[in-house]
């Protein structure tokens, strides 16, 4: 997995997701932008790559696209329009756009590694190419929507993203850790509210 920071001054937003989604098809990723001020950090993001494959793994998926099935994980929802508010909106926004290889050879029916071949080997090398050649794609897009480089994650928006995972101070009092915990922790029960 590879990610993009930065800022983006999106006019047309439709425009824009189609600009990461030729980039996407070029390459052979999947290539899906987020509000950086509600994503907590690289694990946040990890955790719904994983489980996202899983689930379109073993044909529990709800999007027909991988990159809205990873946005829905990351949302910690499987309402699509409630998970599209996690993504990039119209107007100057701090983004990071996670860039991810299909992968599918050494993985078991749940979507993680069984172990290694030489085949495997050469394939995940070949899916790190295609990540890397893909991001470097998205770091040089220009004109409107392009992505001006600098640090974004991490630098989450606390009262944003408890708003959009309804971390209320009493949940929060309660759990021995922090608010990314807290919102990792929702990413992982999304698998089991299904």
């Amino acid at each position: 997995m590879e990610l993009v920071e930065g800022t983006a001054t999106v006019d047309d937003l439709d425009e824009f997701v189609a600009r990461l989604g030729a980039i996407g098809d070029e390459h052979g990723v999947t290539v899906q932008a987020f509000d950086a001020r509600a994503v907590v950090d690289r694990a946040h993001l990890e955790r719904a790559v994983e489980l996202a494959d899983r689930a379109i793994g073993r044909g529990e998926h709800v999007a027909r696209d991988r990159g809205v099935e990873i946005l829905l994980y990351a949302a910690g929802t499987r309402q699509i329009d409630r998970a599209l508010e996690l993504g990039v909106s119209p107007g100057e926004c701090p983004v990071v756009v996670l860039v991810d290889a299909v992968e599918d050879s050494g993985r078991d029916g749940d979507g993680d590694r069984d172990g290694g071949t030489d085949a495997d080997a050469t394939a995940e090398a070949d899916a790190e190419g295609a990540e890397q050649r893909a991001a470097a794609a998205v770091r040089e897009m220009d004109g409107p929507g392009s992505v001006d480089p600098g640090e974004t994650l991490g630098a989450f928006d606390a009262e944003r993203v408890r708003a959009f995972f309804e971390v209320g101070d009493a949940e929060l009092e309660a759990v021995d850790g922090t608010l990314a915990d807290v919102v990792r922790e929702r990413v992982a029960l999304l698998d089991v509210e299904k």
